[in-house]
């Protein structure tokens, strides 16, 4: 229930967050932070409910659900105000329904996206979604990429150089095109275990 309501709270804060950017350049200091501070409580809500033995399928569901919502939120808001091409969330969200298609085929047959009834099959698949290396690696590189996002909205409203801003702008296209590679090389594995309960 408490990693639920942490879950939920990170939502929220996802909203205040697009809402409240390029107001004030202090203010957009504070709400990198917040984008920190969001990106850390997805690391949080799975301890809290391992910690107090509140682990459940909804858990979990809801938990891959919170997830993509903040990473798509934050891809669009971020493709919108122009820091990045848009074809870097239509990709993200295009993924995130063919693997949640997958999943919701699984979960119906009984399966889980992780844990011990997992739907993903071999060694290297687990490998590749659900490892606590590859999740870290992949959170590293989305919170890199959120921050340096975030923190290049406010380094913006400083009156700096057109053409560091622009050298600064590509940096964060590198970085995200980057983080969306590693998003579809861990989709791949799901795909290629998911199709069976599709087909089942």
């Amino acid at each position: 229930m408490i990693a639920n309501l942490i879950t939920l709270f990170r939502l929220l804060l996802v909203f205040v967050v697009i809402s409240s950017f390029g107001q004030h350049v202090y203010l957009d200091v504070l709400l990198v932070a917040v984008i920190g501070l969001i990106l850390f409580l997805d690391a949080v809500d799975g301890y809290v409910a391992r910690k107090l033995n509140q682990t459940s399928d909804f858990g979990a569901l809801f938990d891959i659900v919170g997830d993509r919502i903040v990473e798509c939120i934050f891809w669009v808001y971020f493709a919108v105000v122009g820091l990045i091409p848009f074809w870097i969330p239509v990709i993200v969200i295009a993924r995130g329904f063919f693997t949640d298609g997958l999943r919701s085929a699984a979960f119906a047959q009984g399966k889980t996206a992780f844990g011990e009834n997992s739907m993903m099959s071999s060694g290297w698949t687990r490998a590749l979604t659900s490892s606590r290396a590859s999740r870290s690696i992949y959170g590293i590189a989305k919170t890199v990429a959120f921050l340096y996002l975030g923190g290049l909205i406010a380094f913006k409203n400083f009156s700096a150089s057109p053409e560091l801003v622009v050298g600064l702008e590509v940096t964060g296209v590198i970085i995200s095109a980057v983080t969306v590679a590693m998003c579809l090389i861990r989709g791949l594995p799901v795909l290629v275990d998911g199709w069976k309960y599709v087909k089942g």
